[in-house]
């Protein structure tokens, strides 16, 4: 699992966060995507580390620009431990 972070300018409200998680959501596969207009970032998690190039063109095509996608692993954080 990675976990992909996503500067993105443009985005002024909870509308915008909602656009471009729709357009993640709709174009790639992950497993949680979130947005803050306030921090102007996006974080998606998936199974494996998306095509930037393909990100960022969606995204740009609904009016947001990527800044910048720093990937990182992702682990699954539980409630129990052992």
């Amino acid at each position: 699992m990675v976990k992909m972070i996503l500067k993105i300018d443009g985005m002024a409200c909870g509308m915008c966060e909602s656009h471009v998680n729709d357009t993640i959501r709709r174009n790639f596969k992950v497993k949680k995507v979130t947005s803050s207009h306030s921090k102007g970032e996006t974080v998606i998690i998936a199974e494996s580390p998306l095509d930037e190039d393909a990100l960022k063109k969606s995204i740009g095509d609904t009016g947001y620009t990527v800044l910048s996608v720093y990937t990182e692993s992702y682990e699954k954080k539980g409630f129990f431990r052992r």
